[in-house]
């Protein structure tokens, strides 16, 4: 993977790596095609401990990252992802020192002072400073720590996670996380989850935030700013909605947010997380972005769209609680979330679901929705028309056969029995036969394995 990063000289500690005989290493990558060199092999984590220290006035980045984690094979060495030009101060493996060395852009490689046995559990922890780059991939846009006018927002689709913090950074290996951030006075610190106790000194406000479902690191969030926070408890959830003083949604964007919620649980089952909400500040980056139970949305100065919030909100169940197992099978949560979308503008009065549909597939054949396949989009076309439109129009070709019944149940059940899981396509096509009834071989070989425009 090439991204826009400065490659760091190696650093090593000077603590020695004694041999383990019937050791290895683990994998410095997870196996994705798009991405070989995101995630890594020989150990899953359950759960990062983030404590983040962040001045906007010099933009710098005082962290501390802890990592428990359990082996997966005797391990001699493993790594972690970490990226940019952080200065890493000191790291150990279950207390005491161990040796580490930065390879080119992305891998940090540790060796601890005896090998960790497989199945046997460890704890990271590094400390380090700098001041974090954000990625600006030419296909795949911007990503990362992105500095903004009063703080800072972390948006790590799809490999912005490392800008910041050690991980691994593959949507294989889900935590939870427990975040402790530390602002100037005056500046609201928000994070994924639920908020817990804070306290001010010394012209410091330090807050905290936990997620205990499992997320994705490409979902995890910090957002730093002078914020306007609306919270309130529903019969369905808490709901925390957060914006940038300089918007002027305020209250209307916190009551949609709701009604959006309930109408989607009606839709998909029970919410998957225990709240809800979501931020508008201005990033600058073109896109909302689904941020585990409370997505991010660019949207100053400008009406926020209501199909937005749809899409993100339904990323909820689909792309976030839902994980693909390789970025190849994204269309399970774009295409679902646009799916949605066109749910709620029939749901709302507006264009029905075959209106929309037939809007879409009036497109010529060599329109960019007919060009390549869904489930296997490309690195580079992963956030393109084929993988959300082709992506919707395949779940309503799906529901016109199997009928409303079955497809309903079908959407249901699928984000209830797999909640908190990976799943594939082929996972999906088995569970939709299973469902149906149905032999479906043939309507997602046209739909999802083969391009150009299917005939109806």
């Amino acid at each position: 993977m090439t991204v826009a990063v400065v490659a760091l000289a190696a650093l090593v500690s000077p603590v020695p790596a004694q041999a383990n005989a019937g050791f290895s290493p683990g994998a410095p990558g997870a196996g994705d095609p798009y991405f070989p060199d995101m995630g890594n092999g020989g150990y899953d984590v359950s759960h990062y401990g983030l404590e983040l220290r962040y001045d906007p006035a010099t933009r710098v980045l005082d962290g501390k990252a802890r990592i428990a984690a359990r082996a997966t094979q005797n391990l001699s060495r493993f790594n972690l992802d970490f990226l940019g030009p952080l200065t890493i101060d000191a790291l150990t493996v279950n207390g005491a020192s161990a040796r580490y060395v930065r390879e080119g852009a992305q891998e940090l490689v540790i060796t601890p002072r005896s090998g960790l046995r497989n199945g046997s559990r460890f704890d990271v922890e590094v400390r380090y400073h700098g001041v974090p780059q954000q990625i600006d991939d030419p296909e795949l846009g911007t990503s990362g720590w992105v500095a903004t006018e009063d703080g800072a927002v972390a948006l790590n689709q799809p490999f912005g996670a490392a800008t910041f913090y050690p991980v691994n950074d593959t949507p294989l290996d889900k935590a939870t996380y427990g975040y402790r951030l530390t602002v100037p006075n005056g500046l609201v610190a928000l994070a994924n989850g639920e908020p817990g106790p804070s306290r001010t000194k010394d012209g410091w406000t330090t807050s905290t935030w936990s997620m205990t479902q499992p997320m994705a690191s490409e979902l995890a969030m910090v957002a730093i700013g002078r914020f306007t926070v609306h919270a309130d408890a529903t019969n369905i959830t808490a709901i925390d909605t957060a914006l940038d003083p300089n918007d002027e949604q305020g209250v209307p964007f916190h009551t949609l947010t709701a009604e959006v919620q309930a109408w989607e649980q009606t839709i998909f089952g029970r919410y998957p997380f225990s709240s809800t909400g979501g931020i508008i500040d201005q990033v600058d980056v073109g896109y909302a972005l689904e941020t585990q139970g409370r997505p991010v949305y660019d949207q100053i100065d400008a009406e926020l769209d209501t199909s937005t919030i749809v899409h993100e909100l339904a990323h909820q169940w689909f792309g976030d609680s839902l994980t693909p197992k390789k970025w190849a099978d994204i269309w399970l949560n774009e295409g679902f979330a646009t799916y949605a979308e066109w749910l709620y503008s029939e749901h709302s009065g507006g264009r029905t679901v075959q209106q929309i549909f037939d809007r879409v597939y009036a497109q010529k054949p060599d329109a960019a929705v007919w060009q390549g396949i869904v489930a296997d989009p490309g690195r580079d076309n992963i956030f393109n028309s084929l993988v959300y439109n082709r992506g919707a129009m395949t779940l309503h070709v799906l529901r016109q056969r199997i009928g409303e019944s079955a497809f309903y149940t079908l959407l249901r059940r699928w984000a209830t029995e797999h909640r908190y899981g990976n799943v594939s396509t082929s996972d999906f096509i088995a569970f939709a036969e299973k469902v149906s009834g149905q032999q479906l071989d043939d309507l997602f070989q046209v739909w999802v394995y083969t391009s150009g425009k299917p005939a109806l």
